[in-house]
């Protein structure tokens, strides 16, 4: 009988972009009778609680993903899965080193979710700095390099030198039938309540790739000629200094750091314009989920996946990175101007987890019906 074991390497499950694919994909397998192992360095993180009970969690009690290699290897050799997934992309690198140790038949299969080169360039981190050059070191080590966008494909054969017949392009998997039932919750939020002055969202981590300075200072020029309001939805390091930014700009009282929420899709089926503000991407989760909810969009045209995602432009608009002029004029447009609500939920229930799904199985060389 074929080997139907597949298992996710990660960090932990903390509220990030990867963690909710894995998510997506672990109840997708599930559903076509696949055991699934779902190996962490850490049990924790905000969507530690949303594994599937049918799960069978491996905590390898490492403070470092950099130390999980010992542990890792003594899992290969004992569990055996066909495949092992693996991300975010600080985890490819001992992943592929606890196969070459162990002697492993396992199919590495990695998701590349970040434009790398430009990653590279934009990090202070020496791993970053170091990474393209341990993936063209360690390549033969991993079965598919699986890019979330034809951008960051073009980018991991360019900048890391992948063999093109080993690098997929297989889209994140965005809409579920339950993002329909998760949509309709209530949002407890004051600023949500019927009648209340239209809501700019944007939802992700605050960090340097999210560029949160930008749109603060855009919402600024937005709210310098009409009423709105901004909720950002995300924890992270640079919470203070944002919150900072907000009152130097006097526009405090508009802009609500709502925290981390594990049920996003509430917050885009009601707000008036979703905004992503990144300096670069993989694939832009958000972008594509706020489309699913029926959300007007704007977003920067950052590499890779937002103009892949709107088709450039089609779905929503297009500005140029870090341009505040830009990105406001873009909010006000849509603010006026909407397009077709029901354009934008077929696009964005495009990227299907069924979908995403057959094709990471493909990937391992294992085929649905």
């Amino acid at each position: 009988m074929q080997n139907r074991k597949v298992a996710f390497f990660m960090p932990n499950l903390a509220g990030g972009g990867a963690q909710r694919v894995a998510l997506i994909l672990v109840k997708e397998f599930l559903k076509h009778g696949l055991q699934v192992d779902f190996v962490l360095a850490q049990a924790k993180g905000e969507f530690l609680k949303d594994l599937p009970k049918d799960i069978n969690l491996i905590e390898l009690n490492a403070s470092r993903v950099l130390n999980t290699l010992p542990g890792l290897v003594r899992y290969l050799r004992k569990h055996s899965p066909v495949a092992v997934y693996s991300a975010p992309q600080h985890t490819h690198i001992i992943l592929m080193l606890a196969k070459m140790i162990s002697r492993s038949s396992v199919q590495v299969i990695l998701h590349v979710g970040n434009h790398i080169s430009t990653q590279q360039k934009a990090s202070r981190k020496f791993q970053d700095k170091l990474y393209p050059a341990l993936l063209w070191l360690l390549q033969r080590y991993a079965s598919v390099f699986i890019a979330v966008s034809d951008g960051v494909a073009q980018d991991l054969v360019r900048t890391a030198q992948i063999p093109p017949k080993k690098v997929r392009l297989v889209y994140n998997p965005v809409y579920q039938a339950e993002m329909d039932d998760l949509m309709r919750q209530p949002v407890i939020h004051q600023w949500f309540n019927e009648g209340q002055l239209p809501v700019i969202l944007a939802v992700g981590r605050l960090v340097e790739q999210k560029d949160y300075p930008t749109l603060i200072r855009a919402f600024a020029r937005v709210r310098n000629l009409r009423l709105v309001r901004l909720v950002i939805l995300g924890e992270g390091k640079l919470l203070r200094e944002l919150k900072k930014l907000t009152a130097e700009l006097n526009i405090a009282g508009d802009v609500d750091f709502a925290g981390f929420d594990p049920n996003p899709y509430r917050y885009m089926a009601r707000c008036s314009v979703f905004v992503l503000s990144s300096a670069w991407e993989g694939f832009a989760n958000v972008v594509a989920e706020a489309l699913a909810c029926g959300a007007q969009v704007v977003s920067t045209d950052c590499k890779s996946g937002p103009a892949e995602i709107l088709v450039n432009g089609q779905y929503g608009q297009l500005v140029p990175v870090g341009d505040e002029v830009a990105l406001a004029d873009a909010i006000l447009q849509a603010l006026d101007h909407p397009l077709p609500q029901d354009a934008l939920y077929r696009r964005g229930r495009f990227f299907t987890a069924d979908s995403a799904a057959r094709q990471y199985l493909a990937a391992a060389g294992i085929h649905l019906l």
